[in-house]
């Protein structure tokens, strides 16, 4: 599966950015993928080759481009335990930095840049991430309900703002909602009040623990990464983009 890779204007700059897709000419479906907190890195190419190979145009942004092109920091081949602590002394600054204003105005040019493009067919886009970026996933659906119809999350701070944050954030969805927790970031009680909060907002969803994992379980760079939690992943994504994407 082909990548190219792209620079899309945005009122700071241009983010660096990569796309996958099938190469037969034909108009797909678009899905705006936001990468981990350790950014666009070979895993990150990996899944999104594996998703245009079902059918869909993959946009993977560089969301910390402000503070140079992907990548923004030198990591490992593998990320483990040991080398955590300095790589996250570096990159929680640029998490911190990005708030909600920020991650808005970059959606939009996301959005708008993924829409324009001749391989993207005229109907819904999904919009799915992984760490921050499945919040920054949630943020994005929410600030444009007509246009997003499904949104995805995986082992994502969705409810890191609290319960009044999650309520401003869900007040504004329309899409359907798929999200997979990992086991030692939410426990039973805490996934209880965050999907008594989902049906408060009349969204459809599906929200579940995914047992035995770790923060991570699905990128295979990793000493989180389960292979097992990352085809469950698969199994509940594709079928989500199936019935909720079409071309126009």
């Amino acid at each position: 599966m082909p990548t190219k890779t792209l620079l899309i204007p945005t009122e700071d700059g241009r983010a660096d950015a990569f796309a996958a897709h099938p190469d037969d000419g034909e108009r797909h479906p678009g899905v705006l993928m936001y990468p981990d907190g350790f950014g666009i890195r070979p895993v990150l190419r990996e899944m999104a080759r594996e998703l245009a190979g079902h059918g869909y145009y993959v946009l993977v942004p560089n969301v910390f481009y402000r503070h140079g092109p992907a990548p923004v920091i030198e990591l490992p081949e593998h990320i483990g335990e040991e080398a955590r602590p300095a790589i996250f002394a570096r990159l929680m600054p640029m998490i911190e930095a990005h708030g909600t204003e920020r991650v808005l105005s970059d959606a939009a040019a996301y959005l708008r840049f993924l829409t324009t493009r001749p391989e993207v067919g005229a109907g819904p886009v999904a919009v799915t991430g992984y760490c921050i970026g499945g919040l920054l996933a949630m943020r994005t659906a929410a600030a444009r309900p007509g246009l997003v119809a499904a949104v995805a999350g995986f082992h994502g701070p969705v409810a890191a703002d609290g319960p009044e944050g999650l309520h401003r954030l869900l007040s504004g969805l329309t899409a359907e909602v798929l999200l997979g927790h990992a086991a030692s970031d939410l426990t039973p009680e805490a996934l209880g009040e965050l999907n008594g909060a989902l049906d408060a907002a009349g969204v459809s969803y599906t929200s579940e623990i995914y047992p035995g994992t770790v923060h991570g379980f699905t990128m295979s760079d990793t000493d989180a990464f389960d292979p097992t939690a990352l085809r469950r992943h698969w199994d509940r994504l594709l079928p989500l983009l199936g019935r909720t994407l079409t071309v126009g």
